[in-house]
């Protein structure tokens, strides 16, 4: 793992595919030792476990220093995380896709860990792996924005008419104050 690791941290923020790690983790490993590495891929799957690396799609990881030191800061334990799993129907909050049509699912914290936010299940929401990545990378606005335009989509479809005027009405806020 240490070796695995140690090519995406010298690599930061670069979405690396899974085959040239492993072929650069094979090849590094029998020039360190003469033998043979028998499986890279659980190292790989270990490290983003960890929380060391984000998976980006499938078969796609990246390293980056700032999201691993988070990793330190107090995490969701299995408990809280299923039961925000649970609530929020094991779908993305924001696509409501999940783990039925293939997508990997994350508990996020709402308010960042790094900025005071605790790991409990109102704190937590359920993103799949890639609006994960775009909460980070995005402001919160933007975001939160993207947020309140597919909840409203998705009243819609539903027919709830109420939670389609909420979205609408929170909506106009953002223009109205000029927030994109």
């Amino acid at each position: 793992m240490e070796l695995i690791l140690s090519y995406f941290e010298s690599n930061p923020q670069r979405e690396i595919k899974h085959k040239e790690v492993v072929d650069w983790a094979v090849a590094e490993y029998r020039k360190l030792t003469g033998e043979v590495f028998r499986d890279p891929d659980r190292a790989i799957r270990k490290l983003h476990q960890d929380g060391l690396l984000i998976k980006v799609s499938k078969g796609v990881y990246k390293y980056d220093p700032d999201f691993a030191e988070l990793k330190k800061i107090e995490d969701f334990d299995e408990k809280t995380k299923m039961a925000i799993f649970e609530r929020d129907g094991f779908k993305c909050v924001v696509c409501g896709k999940g783990r039925e049509s293939g997508i990997e699912i994350q508990a996020d914290h709402v308010k960042p860990r790094d900025k005071g936010g605790e790991s409990t299940v109102l704190n937590g929401q359920t993103l799949c792996a890639q609006h994960n990545f775009q909460k980070k990378n995005y402001d919160v606005t933007s975001f939160s924005r993207n947020f309140f335009e597919n909840l409203r989509k998705r009243a819609r479809v539903l027919e709830d008419d109420k939670t389609e005027e909420f979205c609408s009405e929170v909506l106009e806020v953002f223009d109205k104050h000029g927030f994109n």
